[in-house]
């Protein structure tokens, strides 16, 4: 995982759900979920920027929390299903 994706992740989400706000940290680790940054409709919005801007498919079997709840997580994600 590199330090790129982990940072054009962390940018659209402080771009599409935080509307530009830097002034609070985004750890990696945050849960996206839990602390109410993404909502049901976000997790849309976010499967759609990944499949455009890392060229990827996700399934919907794929659209789960231990996929797309945290930066980390999401950027795990991306390698594997890069890899694969």
């Amino acid at each position: 995982m590199s330090d790129d994706t982990r940072a054009a992740i962390r940018t659209f989400i402080v771009d599409n759900f935080l509307f530009g706000d830097t002034g609070h940290p985004l750890p990696a680790d945050l849960s996206l979920i839990d602390n109410d940054l993404v909502d049901s409709t976000g997790i849309l919005e976010l499967v759609g920027f990944l499949e455009e801007h890392f060229a990827i498919t996700v399934a919907d079997a794929d659209i789960v929390p231990a996929n797309l709840d945290t930066i980390e997580r999401i950027a795990g994600f991306i390698a594997r299903k890069q890899a694969a």
